[in-house]
């Protein structure tokens, strides 16, 4: 099976079909607007097959003929380094260099409070969202600075961050008037095209639920 895998004719994302971290490649794909398979796996029945692609049985899992990657950030800088246009990185080394140590922030300081957020036990995720949600406006004043985060031209540190805010209603982290900068900001990203097309059938059901509890 893994020499049909890795086989494939097109370029195939194995993804979750509402976990974070594979929309968040599932996004950067649709930026990219890329010829590729989307497959929807459900993670908690993780296939063998794939298990001989990625040792962890996480997911996503991106094949593009005989190269399969794990790991959505390394995905998704595959991704914008295989369809260079548009580039969403900067073309400078410096600048490159503080977009990916910007990433490894977000990752760590705010995807890893989602993670307790949806993973942990309650009290332990009460706490991560009480966190995310200071740490978040904390930040205010960066999602002020520019029309994206930190740029005025949106990049990969933007498809990260997106999958992210969207999120934020889903666990019932609302933020406070004077966090308006990040509530334009999730407008704006979402509002793409590349978004919306990124979203699976399952996502839109959540969000929707949630519009019609909140309603």
């Amino acid at each position: 099976m893994l020499n049909a895998l890795t086989k494939k004719s097109i370029m195939t994302l194995f993804a979750d079909p509402i976990c974070h971290y594979s929309h968040r490649t599932r996004f950067v794909l649709c930026e990219k607007s890329a010829s590729a398979e989307v497959e929807f796996i459900d993670a908690q029945q993780f296939p063998e097959d794939l298990q001989e692609l990625n040792p962890y049985g996480t997911l996503p899992i991106l094949i593009d003929r005989d190269l399969a990657l794990f790991n959505s950030r390394i995905i998704m800088e595959y991704l914008d380094e295989r369809f260079p246009h548009p580039p969403l990185y900067p073309i400078d080394p410096v600048s490159r260099a503080r977009s990916r140590l910007l990433i490894h922030r977000i990752d760590q300081d705010w995807y890893t409070l989602l993670d307790d957020i949806i993973n942990a036990g309650e009290k332990k995720a009460a706490k991560a969202k009480k966190l995310l949600r200071e740490n978040l406006i904390a930040a205010v004043p960066l999602f002020e600075a520019n029309k994206y985060f930190l740029s005025d031209d949106f990049t990969l540190v933007d498809g990260i961050l997106a999958p992210l805010l969207w999120r934020l209603p889903l666990y019932g982290i609302e933020l406070p008037k004077e966090a308006q900068a990040i509530n334009e900001y999730i407008q704006l990203v979402t509002e793409r095209e590349a978004f919306q097309n990124s979203l699976s059938h399952e996502e839109r059901d959540m969000m929707e639920s949630y519009a019609l509890m909140a309603s």
